[in-house]
């Protein structure tokens, strides 16, 4: 099996400042690192639920993938859920439109959060609304332009979660959907791992906001989320 090539490949030195309209006077984004970090340094792999239902089938789905993460190497990896129903992220802001007055802004903080270099792994979750992501989510990948201008996320490992209220609801396109995002920035995209391994964690919801009770989307969720471990491991 071919060696991983180290991060020190993929990542370069980068301070992000969050710059343009509607970021003026915010913090700098952390640097990414191009060092390799020493073997028994810890990592965090954060998941974004982009779901307006706080709590619901596709934070929990996210939660499931982390949770397989962390028990790959749990002296070594920190997961951390996120959940954009919890925030405010102006997507307007992304066109240079400045922030309305009085409006809150909570991408700033998460900004530094993806981009700062003990962040090894990102699982970006979204339910299915007309065969792709939700507005939150494009809300959220939208404002990562300020990341995508200095490639702050490359190197990093990347990972896509569905939640369809069908077996087969559209699952498959909003993974290709954040993917194509993901990819973007450089980022080191996997998929579920064997043995389903295919493009990503695809959810059912069986309209009782039970995800439990679909065998086959709780295998890709722990295949993602191992998979995305193992390989920001490698990447070290």
């Amino acid at each position: 099996m071919a060696r991983w090539v180290s991060r020190r490949r993929f990542l370069q030195t980068t301070s992000l400042t969050a710059a343009g309209a509607g970021l003026a006077g915010s913090a700098a984004v952390a640097a990414s690192s191009a060092e390799t970090a020493p073997a028994d340094q810890k990592i965090k792999i954060i998941g974004i639920a982009c779901s307006p239902r706080k709590g619901k089938t596709t934070a929990q789905a996210v939660r499931v993938a982390l949770e397989a993460a962390k028990a790959v190497a749990p002296d070594r990896i920190e997961v951390e859920l996120i959940e954009l129903a919890d925030l405010e992220i102006p997507g307007y802001v992304a066109a240079g439109i400045p922030l309305k007055e009085g409006q809150r802004d909570d991408f700033p903080p998460l900004a530094e959060k993806l981009a700062d270099k003990q962040t090894a792994g990102i699982i970006v979750g979204s339910p299915v609304y007309f065969g792709c992501m939700s507005y939150l989510c494009k809300a959220f990948f939208d404002r990562c332009i300020v990341l995508r201008k200095q490639f702050a996320l490359s190197g990093k490992v990347g990972g896509a979660v569905a939640v369809g209220a069908g077996r087969n609801g559209g699952q498959e396109l909003t993974l290709q959907a954040i993917r194509t995002v993901l990819s973007s920035h450089e980022m080191v995209l996997v998929g579920d791992g064997k043995p389903t391994a295919h493009w990503g964690a695809t959810v059912w919801n069986n309209g009782k906001d039970d995800i439990t009770q679909d065998e086959m989307g709780m295998a890709t969720l722990k295949n993602l989320g191992r998979r995305v471990a193992e390989v920001a491991l490698a990447c070290r």
